[in-house]
């Protein structure tokens, strides 16, 4: 089997589709692997925080909302727990309690704190006069909330309240935390929720963040000079900047674009941005001659989707279509090899 980028694009051009398969073959898909990062909450911790509001509420039959303030500077973790019951983000529960106490909570605050109590669960808080305002509105909110549970909504909708704990006020609550949830009541929720789906957000980065790793320890062991942009930086010629340019964003001659993606949405958008890239290497040049060279790192199930964009993708680098499995090959199949001091 024939990688892209060992073939001339005369070859690729003639003949693509064992190019493509050849390039779904090295892809591989770690989705069902997750990193914890930091601000990973221990599901030890998170059963700290659920039973001592289960304490301070007698079994969630009250919800007396000083003790349960007190609860959460006590025990932060707590905050998450009642979170995970109304099952909002931090900035859906800050709106909800700005309109209904007249507080001004923003979503930064709400992020903020959020972050703050997953990164030390069982810490105490020792917040401002101005800080604990705002968390006992938050606190205030939830409680009056999950008191009363979900109100009557038209047939054709469904209200965020609608689950098997919080749709019948203190009495689901009671039921719940005495019973335990019916399950095909609790597979349901996670279907509308998704499985991990909160913390699968939170890591996007870092899950992306791997691929890049990669790629720039092959560029530093081979004493390469490069430009690795950061998000939203503009660069002269560029409407958006590509993940890497070497030598360097004044004269560049490689870009590099990567990308992890589950999605073949994902991955089709970024095969048009590589495209993109490639009409700008070629503008205003003679002879088929380019600005730079184009080259693509990928990864993920959201590329083996599509055949066709796949075909683009090759075409668009002239072959130059690189996988983990065959990162190292980067170097020495690109015009990154005249750059290397190593």
């Amino acid at each position: 089997m024939k990688y892209p980028f060992e073939a001339t694009f005369s070859e690729i051009e003639a003949a693509p589709e064992p190019f493509v398969s050849a390039v779904f073959s090295s892809l591989a898909s770690e989705f069902l692997r997750l990193p914890k990062g930091e601000g990973f909450v221990e599901y030890a911790a998170f059963e700290t925080g659920y039973e001592a509001l289960k304490k301070v509420t007698s079994g969630f039959s009250v919800l007396p909302k000083p003790e349960v303030l007190r609860t959460v500077l006590e025990v932060p973790i707590a905050f998450v727990v009642l979170r995970s019951m109304l099952g909002f983000t931090p900035p859906e529960w800050a709106y909800v309690a700005a309109l209904r106490s007249g507080s001004e909570l923003n979503q930064g605050f709400a992020r903020t704190l959020d972050r703050k109590v997953r990164l030390s669960p069982l810490a105490p808080l020792n917040p401002s006069p101005e800080m604990l305002k705002r968390i006992e509105a938050m606190v205030v909110t939830a409680c009056e909330l999950l008191e009363t549970g979900c109100p009557e909504v038209q047939a054709d909708q469904i209200h965020r309240l609608q689950k098997a704990d919080t749709v019948g006020g203190l009495t689901a609550l009671r039921s719940m935390a005495a019973i335990g949830a019916p399950y095909a009541m609790l597979l349901y929720e996670r279907f509308l929720g998704r499985p991990f789906a909160g913390h699968r957000d939170s890591v996007s980065e870092l899950v992306g963040d791997g691929l890049e790793n990669a790629i720039e320890e092959q560029l530093a062991k081979a004493g390469i000079s490069f430009r690795k942009t950061r998000r939203a930086e503009r660069f002269p010629g560029f409407d958006q900047a590509p993940d890497f340019m070497v030598p360097s964003e004044f004269n560049p001659k490689v870009v590099i674009e990567a990308k992890l993606t589950e999605d073949d949405g994902t991955a089709r958008d970024k095969v048009t941005r590589i495209q993109h890239l490639h009409s700008l290497s070629i503008a205003g040049q003679p002879g088929g001659k380019r600005k730079f060279e184009v080259v693509a790192c990928i990864a993920g199930r959201g590329f083996g989707v599509r055949r066709e964009d796949m075909r683009k993708l090759l075409i668009a680098t002239e072959g130059k279509v690189f996988t983990l499995k065959t990162l190292g090959r980067l170097i020495d199949c690109t015009a990154l090899k005249e750059f290397k001091t190593k």
